[in-house]
């Protein structure tokens, strides 16, 4: 990324680090309802958080939860998320409190027989554990590279990359992925046996991200060409 070196004790960023190809699910992430829709294999819960942008972290300060969305990216066997150095979640999160970070996408809505059986075809993953703050200014740069070449790969180039002082005014956060899982159900309405004589239409609705034509802004220079990686971006 960039040809930069990581200084310090920084995670693999060349995604060959020599890790389990599964990760065993503890108390806390192994699926309890509808067990067999766990999924524990990294490769599909990177899959997963690699299709996602934006997560949402929980986290306690004096007993009251709260829950952020905010964009992340996979570096590694690791997630970076960001956002002002001055916010509530930054300034606790970076005090060592535990998170759980999770990310859903949702692929089609399920429509049974009954309403009581309708569902939706999702995927969604869970991580739990100490989201460490990211001191180092190659690794921070680093995490930013991944933000932005994660949404439009090419832009990172193109655009005027963050200075000294947007740097201090941002926070990055890593949390390791030791202890995730993911849950996946796909497939058509599972009825009870009764329902299926019926005559009520029942299928899926498959949901996708569609992007629009950019739009320019305003007081962009006309005779500045739309680059490709928006004019042809594709999900």
């Amino acid at each position: 990324m960039g040809g930069r070196e990581v200084a310090g004790p920084a995670p693999c960023f060349s995604m060959r680090c020599d890790v389990p190809e599964s990760i065993p699910p503890s108390e806390r992430t192994r699926a309890v309802r509808e067990a067999h829709r766990g999924v524990y294999d990294r490769e599909s819960i990177y899959k997963i958080l690699d299709e996602g942008y934006v997560c949402h972290a929980g986290f306690a300060v004096d007993g009251q939860p709260y829950v952020i969305p905010t964009l992340f990216a996979r570096i590694g066997d690791a997630i970076y998320f960001h956002g002002s150095a001055a916010s509530r979640m930054l300034r606790n999160v970076s005090d060592g409190i535990p998170v759980c970070v999770t990310v859903t996408l949702t692929d089609g809505f399920v429509l049974a027989r009954s309403v009581f059986n309708h569902s939706m075809n999702y995927r969604s993953v869970v991580a739990l554990g100490r989201a460490d703050l990211v001191d180092a200014p190659e690794e921070k740069l680093e995490a930013l590279h991944a933000f932005t070449e994660k949404i439009l790969p090419g832009r990172w180039n193109d655009a005027r990359q963050p200075n000294e002082k947007e740097l201090k005014a941002t926070s990055v956060l890593r949390l390791p992925l030791t202890e995730v899982s993911a849950k996946i159900r796909v497939g058509p309405p599972e009825d009870d046996a009764p329902d299926y004589a019926l005559p009520v239409w029942a299928g899926v609705i498959p949901l996708s991200l569609t992007p629009g034509a950019p739009i320019r802004d305003e007081k962009c220079d006309p005779s500045i060409p739309t680059p490709g990686y928006a004019a042809q971006y594709k999900r």
